[in-house]
């Protein structure tokens, strides 16, 4: 599967948790929503799986999700 260049999700100096950049990237719309998209194992960080919702993301960190890719800016 080929995807894209990932899309830069500007979140300020600080990291953000998996979890809350997924709702600020619109990628999904709910929390309930994201919980299930990472504990069942659909939601990458860096290439890897990632099942942690408050893994902390540091600038270019990438999340990928259903083949679209969001890459952590400062």
């Amino acid at each position: 599967m080929t995807s894209s260049a990932p899309q830069d999700v500007p979140v300020g100096s600080e990291g953000i948790r998996l979890g809350p950049f997924m709702k600020f990237a619109n990628i999904l719309d709910s929390g309930g929503d994201v919980k299930e998209a990472i504990i069942d194992g659909y939601v990458e960080v860096n290439g890897e799986v990632e099942r942690r919702r408050g893994r902390q993301l540091q600038v270019g960190d990438v999340v990928t999700f259903e083949g679209r890719s969001f890459r952590v800016q400062a």
